[in-house]
């Protein structure tokens, strides 16, 4: 059930359960520890040879070996007979498998129901790890150990969780974003924005040999960025989050998202261009590199600076200016020119604001959202986003409204509206984003982007064929400046509607099922994009799809 915005008014409560909180991440190889505490002894110290119990953390090990492999998860039934099922569903409903991770849905993940083989899973997990499961690892062995009394050690953990695959791991984190929203971190969203994706679990843990049981609750999973991240204290879960979530989000290392999704942006879609210049004079087709002056038939103009993403045509004799963004610069881009970086929490209210308005408004367009600079939609600034509005977008990475129209103005409150004034002066008073949230749209609720975390059905057919044809590929792309294969190859996931397009940060490719040689161009087009991310011509969709017709025409027969 989404938590409607009105009730997120959360009070920071008192430390009154856990004297202490341990917290784990995993980042450039290593373990880092910290311990948080309020009053009392120092709490016992630990590090990565620390036993820890699984709780209920083994069903994100049985997601992320589902989506990886493929495996069917059909719905499942509550029949009303089975205790576990109080986290799953009414008797007589179903639950899919994204909200089984999130509400900790035991009955839907059981191995033997997924019919998950020993053999497949021992498969699995040695080529993630690069090693047999044996030793440290040896709790992943087998599906048949995966219980939640099962304790492995920490360092162990946190390892298994760096080597899920990307695309399984973004499957997860869509589904566990939930969780700070109305799962058992239900308004905790105000100090963790999009920054925590974790699996919550509540177990006990025994105190030394012999020694009494504590309950133990917390979380396991990934931060942003990828980091794997665990976190427990005495006390069930729901509570862990309720007391530490400022202190905890204040602990945990900075992780800046991944940025999915593309918003193309028809700039001056109300002002007609005269001509735009340059260093090297007039520019009347192609990118912009540097500074240029952009001049306007009512004889204004206005200093823009391109990076190669900003592109200049000429279309039935009138200039046009088109730029090509990922989701979170075009939302920091609005940040800047719309409001400003530097009163955070209205400025993270005016991001999850630009997100929906866009998520809203926009049409498609070749696999991005596109839609005009204009001041009858949303101003986007033409230059390069600030650092500070960059951080806010990353921040809120995802984050939208759900359930009302969203509008925002300058100075001019109303309802169903942001007003930036107005928000700047409540956060100075001390409101939260959240609570600006809720006071511009009572009936809204946060939820989660739809263009962010887009499921991926994988197209088998489409992913060896890429396979085979890499190889003789590469004689001919190590000469290309700006190439840089990816650490692993694409996953290519089949498109429903719309036209193909990649998703170059979460190193995927949407498209149709291999059946023509368009189609074999199509797949080598957007694996370029991906080779060439790095690189200004990695966006020049003539330069790429030259290169992407010499390949796919490459000995086509022995592939």
């Amino acid at each position: 059930m989404r938590a409607v915005l009105s009730t997120m008014l959360l009070a920071v409560p008192l430390l009154t359960e856990a004297a202490s909180l341990d917290i784990a991440w995993w980042r450039d190889g290593g373990i880092n520890v910290k311990q948080l505490r309020d009053g009392g002894p120092a709490p016992r110290p630990f590090d990565g040879s620390r036993e820890v119990p699984l709780g209920s953390l083994w069903k994100l090990f049985v997601f992320v070996y589902a989506v990886d492999t493929r495996t069917p998860t059909p719905d499942y039934r509550c029949g009303g007979r089975d205790p576990e099922e109080v986290y799953c569903c009414d008797a007589g409903k179903s639950i899919e498998r994204n909200a089984a991770l999130a509400q900790s849905c035991g009955p839907f993940f059981a191995p033997r129901r997924l019919a998950i083989g020993t053999v497949t899973w021992r498969a699995f997990w040695t080529k993630r790890l690069g090693t047999a499961p044996a030793g440290e690892f040896a709790w992943l062995a087998d599906p048949a150990n995966l219980t939640p009394e099962r304790t492995v050690r920490l360092d162990s953990l946190l390892r298994a969780l760096a080597a899920v695959p990307p695309a399984s791991r973004d499957e997860a984190e869509a589904a566990l974003l939930r969780v700070v929203l109305d799962g058992r971190g239900a308004d905790t969203v105000r100090w963790f924005g999009s920054q925590l994706r974790v699996k919550t679990f509540s177990w006990h843990e025994t105190l030394g040999r012999g020694g009494p049981n504590r309950r133990l609750g917390g979380a396991a999973g990934w931060l942003a960025d990828g980091t794997p991240v665990w976190f427990a204290g005495t006390g069930a879960s729901a509570g862990i989050f309720r007391q530490w979530a400022p202190r905890l989000a204040a602990a945990l290392p900075t992780a800046q998202a991944a940025d999915s999704g593309c918003v193309v942006v028809d700039f001056f879609a109300r002002y007609p261009v005269r001509k735009v210049t340059g260093p090297n004079g007039s520019v009347t087709d192609g990118p912009l590199h540097g500074r240029h002056a952009v001049q306007f038939e009512n004889g204004n103009s206005l200093a823009v600076q391109g990076n190669g993403d900003m592109v200049v045509s000429r279309d039935k004799g009138r200039l046009h200016v088109r730029v090509r963004f990922t989701v979170n610069e075009y939302v920091a881009r609005v940040v800047d020119r719309e409001g400003s970086a530097q009163e955070p929490e209205a400025a993270k209210a005016l991001a999850v604001a630009a997100r929906s308005y866009l998520q809203q408004n926009s049409r498609r367009s070749a696999g991005c959202q596109q839609i005009a600079d204009s001041s009858a939609t949303q101003r986007v600034s033409p230059n390069p986003a600030t650092p500070a509005a960059l951080a806010i977008a990353g921040w809120t990475d995802q984050l939208v409204i759900d359930g009302a129209t969203v509008r925002y103005h300058r100075d001019t409150p109303a309802p169903g509206t942001l007003a930036w004034t107005q928000a700047v002066q409540q956060a100075r008073q001390g409101k939260r984003f959240d609570e600006l949230l809720a006071a511009a749209w009572p009936r809204g609720a946060l939820g989660i982007a739809g263009n962010s975390g887009t499921s991926c059905q994988r197209l088998a057919s489409n992913e060896a064929w890429l396979v085979r044809a890499l190889p003789r590929w590469e004689k001919l792309l190590r000469a290309e400046a700006g190439y840089e294969r990816p650490a692993e190859l694409p996953s290519v996931c089949a498109l429903a509607t719309g036209a193909p397009y990649s998703e170059q940060s979460r190193n995927r490719i949407f498209m149709r099922p291999l059946t023509t040689r368009e189609d074999r161009i199509t797949l080598a087009h957007e694996y370029l994009h991906i080779g060439l991310r790095m690189h200004p011509r990695g966006q020049d969709e003539a330069y790429v799809e030259r290169i992407a017709r010499r390949l796919a025409d490459m000995n086509p027969e022995t592939l």
